[in-house]
């Protein structure tokens, strides 16, 4: 199954917002809709982005606005910005082909960052912890993080998943479970807070996360609760390991300290899925991501090297 696509002059994308009691294919042909649907996370993880916005740049036909408005759609990952301006860099006639292009290197970069990440981790069989969602559904097919789980159990070395449910909107007990569950492989989903805890009780082989930003030093940026499981795997000696492709490396972002941090709307703190948790005119903070400084990680797995920080 692929994430998103381009079928008759336009996009079809699973609707993430609907999973995963839902299966639901959008087909997008303007680019107001299609900002709409990155806004509101109907698409979402850092290569799907850059792949969303490759298209998008197709949709727009040249409209200088409408490619700056998609450009804009989510600052902290770089790949949305990164595909904008690859493509939107072309003559318009060329920009199918090259967003296709940019699709189809999506595609072989998981398959060999899963080949490079399952290589990198020692062990006959192994138990990982991950956060949020580095599936297929992040990407094109397979995925970062999650790719190497798969290709992991797809080698008969995975030994089981825990999958953290990533408050507050939950892409992991929404998302990653549902994407487990359709390739067969064990897992247990545990509450955000439990993961330092666990481990530091021990069992735990990996950490494995991916990554909306790479610094030019080596930090990153990725779903809020990252930066706690790098500080717990520290503490416990596990290694802590990033998954991303190179176009998510920013050299032109010196270190994490300037990496925009996409502050996102309160009312998902307070509600879940439509339903009030806290008393009407409750504030709250809701910081989409964190930032992992280098020294806390192990090393950044892409689909042409591994990165020792």
């Amino acid at each position: 199954m692929r994430t998103i696509d381009w079928v008759d002059d336009a996009i079809e994308l699973v609707d993430q917002t609907k999973l995963p009691d839902e299966l639901v294919t959008l087909r997008i042909t303007d680019v107001d809709t299609l900002i709409g649907a990155i806004g509101r996370l109907a698409v979402r993880g850092a290569p799907a982005l850059g792949v969303a916005g490759a298209f998008g740049v197709v949709l727009a036909r040249g409209d200088a606005a409408q490619i700056a408005r998609l450009r804009a759609a989510r600052p902290t990952a770089v790949n949305l910005a990164w595909a904008v301006d690859q493509v939107s860099a072309l003559p318009p006639e060329q920009a199918l082909e090259a967003a296709l292009r940019i699709r189809d290197d999506d595609i072989a970069a998981c398959v060999a960052m899963g080949e490079r990440g399952a290589a990198l981790l020692e062990g006959e069989r192994v138990r990982v912890m991950t956060v949020c969602n580095t599936g297929g559904l992040a990407c094109v097919e397979r995925g970062t993080a999650l790719g190497v789980i798969q290709t992991l159990h797809e080698r008969g070395r995975l030994d089981e998943v825990l999958a953290l449910e990533t408050r507050p909107l939950l892409q992991g007990a929404r998302l990653t479970t549902w994407e487990l569950a359709r390739m067969g492989a064990p897992h247990r989903l545990i509450v955000d807070s439990a993961g330092p805890y666990l481990l530091g009780r021990g069992g735990i082989d990996a950490v494995l996360i991916g990554a909306d930003r790479i610094a030019a030093n080596g930090d990153v940026a990725n779903k809020i609760g990252s930066y706690a499981l790098a500080l717990g795997a520290e503490r416990a000696g596990v290694p802590f390991i990033v998954v991303a492709p190179e176009s998510t490396i920013d050299e032109s972002t010196p270190n994490g300290d300037k990496i925009t941090i996409e502050d996102r709307d309160p009312s998902e703190v307070t509600r879940v899925r439509g339903v009030r948790l806290a008393p009407k005119g409750t504030q709250a903070l809701n910081p989409a991501f964190d930032v992992t400084p280098h020294d806390l990680i192990t090393a950044i797995v892409t689909e042409k090297r591994v990165i020792k920080p």
